[in-house]
């Protein structure tokens, strides 16, 4: 399996930005479409958007579609999550995840990897 390992989460105000990072080690990147999750308190776990493994095939949810953009460096063994534009309903844990295939998915149990999460909070 491969590691995953998030950071960036943090506080940060209404309107404003964060970028999360997730290093991935272990086994080859780049053989791995990725995905980023969220679970706010008392909420189910869910989907934010998904990047396949070349990073051509990208899907958002339509809560933050339009305001974060997935990406990756496969050369870094990275994936990022940049959030712009951040409401106080987007504050929760969020989580990266990783599937051997070529293309991502919203459902969470088709991933087999999983980082240890990096909270995000918004302020109103």
């Amino acid at each position: 399996q491969v590691q995953l390992v998030e950071s960036g989460g943090g506080l940060v105000q209404a309107g404003g930005s964060l970028r999360l990072s997730c290093a991935a080690s272990g086994r080859t990147f780049s053989n791995y479409a990725m995905g980023w999750f969220r679970q706010a308190p008392g909420e189910e776990r869910e989907f934010v958007a998904t990047i396949s493994r070349s990073g051509y095939t990208i899907d958002y949810a339509d809560s933050v579609k339009g305001r974060f953009t997935i990406s990756r460096d496969n050369a870094a063994n990275t994936v990022y999550l940049q959030m712009n534009s951040l409401k106080p309903e987007d504050t929760a844990v969020y989580y990266c995840a990783a599937r051997l295939t070529a293309y991502g998915s919203r459902k969470s149990d088709e991933y087999t990897s999983w980082g240890q999460g990096t909270q995000v909070t918004v302020s109103s």
